[in-house]
This record gives structure tokens, C-alpha cells and sequence, in this order.
């Protein structure tokens, strides 16, 4: 048996032209070449593939054989892929990004990284996309590492030399308990009565944050990595803590959770900011990203 010659691009486009048009008339006007091009494409690759393509007996219209029903899909694929990679270097030649690793904090409202990803891959559907959701200094250290070119942070990353830093939204934070929680029934909590119940504190692993606390006012503390388990074992009243407003405002319009009128009450904004390396700025891609995270944040989420 001989071996089978490799297709060319331009005679599967043509065998795809003729699929999709249903006659070689009009994929060859589809295609601005003569019909005589294009059935002679169709006959080389046919001799290429040792196949027959297209059954033109008893019909006008070209049907396809079953050999040609089963190589469809993978002349499609491979015209595919090849009209994604031109597109991906004529990205490059604009100086747009081959990737984007995105870090982000666990405080940034779901919904709204949600539409901000799907409007990106519509944006830039050549550029890859690798997205990275962690807590406090794991967000920076991602960015310190190289890991990711973007990040949007908390508050509470220190200014680090090698990383420039840019203010571009907050989110509401509220501190809450469960109805069944003694701070939640009190008319009035007195100063200091926070300390005497466990409270839930959003922590990570990070070596930027090691040793530090925020907004911890009680010495009793259970600390978590996931801002999803905080929540829950707060419904179940299992201590206090302060959460993102955007995360349980059915929560409280439900009365699973309370919001709780501390003395001491924590910050009630919790600050966005952006984050890369001062030797790596961010590419057309980065910066789009930057826009539309300010917009789509603002003040207070």
C-alpha cells in the first residue's frame, strides 16, 4: 500500500467550501476561484488520501461519501487550528499577550468575575487565559513568583519594591453571626463583649501575611482559607466574623444571618488594588482587564 501524501491547507478548504456551499459553483465563487480550481483541488486530494471525497452520481449536488462524512471533522479541526494560530500571531504582532495569568482575591464578587471572564474570551479569544482565586498574600506571591502577571489583591499586602501597586475598587464587608448567636439577640453589645466568642477569620498560608491579623478582635479564633466554609459554619452559628456584603445579602434579607452593631466595628471597606511586577508591565490584554475590573467594582461593591 503507498504511503498516503500529507493534504495541503488550501485543498481542504476547498473539499470544506464544497460541504458547506453544497455545490463546487458556488464554492468556487465563495472561494474567488474558477470552478476548474477548485474541482481539481478536490481530485488532488482525493489522490492524496487515496479516497473518493464526494459521490457525484445520479445528483447534481455532490454528496458526500462515507469516507468523506468521516474525514469532515477533522479537516474542520485542522482548519481550525490553523485559523486560531494565525489569528494568535497576528495578536503577537500587535504586541497583544500570548497568555494572561490572572490571580485574584477570594473577596472579588463572583458575578462580577464571572461576566468580566466571559467578556474577556470574547475580547481576546486568542490569548490564554489561566486564572488563580486565593486569599490575602497568596494573591501577591502568586505575582512575585512570576506565577501570574496580574493580580487583584486585598488591602492588606505591604508596598514590596518589586511590585507596582494601584487602588481600583473596595468591597463592603459586615460582620454577621447566625440568629442563634448571643451577639445577635443582644440589644446592645457592650464594648469588649466581642472577645468573649469565637470568631472566624479569613487566613491563608502566604509567607506576605505570616503573623499578621486583620480585623481579629477576639482571642478565641478559628482560622479558615475559604471564605465559602466561613460562611457556612457562620450560618450554623459556630462563632462570628465579618464577611462581604455582595456574598450574604439574601442571608440577611432572609434572617440567616444578622448583622452585628460591634463598638469595635471592623473596617468597613475592604480595598482592591492591582498588582505586577514593575519589570514585567502588563500587555494590551492586562490593561483591558484593569479597566473593566475598575468598572465593574467601583467603590463598595
Amino acid at each position: 500500500m503507498p504511503d498516503i501524501a500529507p493534504p495541503s491547507l488550501d485543498h481542504l478548504r476547498c473539499f470544506l467550501a464544497v460541504v458547506e456551499e453544497g455545490s463546487f459553483n458556488r464554492a468556487a465563487k465563495k472561494l474567488g476561484r474558477a470552478i476548474s480550481v477548485v474541482s481539481y483541488a478536490i481530485s488532488q486530494l482525493e489522490n492524496q488520501l487515496d479516497v473518493s471525497l464526494f459521490d457525484r452520481e445520479g445528483s447534481r449536488k455532490p454528496q458526500l461519501t462515507e469516507a468523506g462524512k468521516a474525514l469532515l471533522t477533522e479537516a474542520i479541526a485542522i482548519s481550525d487550528d490553523v485559523d486560531a494560530l494565525l489569528a494568535k500571531v497576528r495578536s503577537l504582532r500587535q504586541g497583544l499577550e500570548a497568555e494572561l495569568s490572572l490571580a485574584v482575591d477570594v473577596m472579588v464578587p463572583g458575578p462580577v468575575l464571572a461576566s468580566l471572564l466571559g467578556a474577556f474570551q470574547l475580547m481576546f479569544p486568542s490569548v490564554a487565559l489561566r486564572l488563580h482565586v486565593e486569599a490575602l498574600g497568596a494573591v501577591a506571591s502568586l505575582v512575585l513568583e512570576g506565577r501570574a502577571t496580574l493580580a487583584i489583591a486585598g488591602p492588606d499586602i505591604q508596598d514590596l519594591p518589586e511590585l507596582h501597586r494601584e487602588m481600583i475598587g473596595s468591597v463592603e464587608m459586615v460582620p454577621v453571626a447566625a440568629p442563634t448567636h448571643p451577639l445577635a439577640h443582644a440589644e446592645s453589645i457592650a464594648p469588649g463583649e466581642s472577645r468573649k466568642h469565637l470568631q472566624l477569620v479569613l487566613t491563608d498560608r502566604s509567607p506576605l501575611t505570616a503573623g499578621r491579623d486583620f480585623s481579629v478582635f477576639s482571642p478565641r479564633t478559628w482560622r479558615l482559607a475559604d471564605l465559602g466554609a466561613k460562611h457556612v459554619l457562620l450560618k450554623e452559628g459556630i462563632g462570628w466574623g465579618s464577611m462581604p456584603r455582595h456574598a450574604i445579602r439574601a442571608d440577611l434579607e432572609s434572617g440567616a444571618l444578622v448583622e452585628l452593631h460591634l463598638p469595635e466595628r471592623p473596617p468597613l471597606d475592604y480595598s482592591l488594588v492591582a498588582l505586577w511586577r514593575k519589570d514585567a508591565p502588563p500587555g494590551p490584554a492586562a490593561l483591558w482587564v484593569l479597566d473593566e475590573v475598575r468598572e465593574r467594582l467601583g467603590p463598595g461593591v
